[in-house]
């Protein structure tokens, strides 16, 4: 990819992982029968383990996408695989960059919208016309994503997931249950409803 190119995918990694914990940020954590039994554990160990490098496992993970993923314009699912060398610590509890502990290897899916430009006008310099301006399709910001394994405390943990929304009333239930496989998160406002009925 050109650098400006890469740049914008980064836009959209770094958008995934931003807000607040609790209301855009969500740990799930798995059970053991989830893991054990569930099929969005496996599959995503699979993904992990495998680079994204096993074609029948991406094409049987994006089939799950389209199955449980409930939205009615169209979307673009980007997922990555990465290795991130996880700097050491000294006794001073400072970075050692020359001294890795452990590197963390993570998947991490987003999923945006794609939406169609306005139609209009333009100035065509080559021309020096006025045209009418071609319709593009342009992906959006997400509206959900997910890294696994989380990375808690500096280090790898298979046994949960961070999960992002943009609104924090949409979490997409039915994709977290069918295709994630982990328990569904309750949203801020069912928090918050929850802890007036408790007080």
């Amino acid at each position: 990819l050109s650098q400006e190119e890469e740049d914008k995918y980064f836009d959209i990694f770094r958008k995934s992982l931003s807000g607040k914990i609790g209301k855009n940020l969500h740990s799930l954590d798995y059970t053991l029968d989830q893991e054990l039994s569930g099929d969005g554990h496996k599959m995503l160990m699979q993904l992990k383990t495998t680079g994204l490098k096993d074609d029948s496992i991406l094409d049987e993970f994006y089939n799950l996408v389209a199955e449980n993923y409930k939205y009615g314009e169209s979307y673009y699912v980007v997922l990555i695989h990465c290795n991130y060398d996880v700097p050491g610590r000294g006794s001073d509890n400072q970075e050692l960059e020359d001294a890795s502990e452990e590197v963390y290897e993570f998947i991490l899916c987003c999923i945006c919208p794609v939406k169609l430009s306005e139609a209009g006008l333009l100035y065509n310099k080559q021309t020096n016309h006025i045209e009418e301006r071609i319709r593009d399709q342009w992906i959006e910001a997400p509206m959900n994503a997910f890294l696994f394994p989380a990375f808690d405390d500096r280090s790898t943990n298979i046994h949960s997931l961070l999960y992002y929304t943009k609104k924090a009333e949409d979490l997409h239930e039915e994709f977290i249950e069918g295709c994630i496989g982990g328990p569904t998160p309750m949203s801020s406002t069912a928090q918050k409803v929850v802890f007036k009925e408790v007080v």
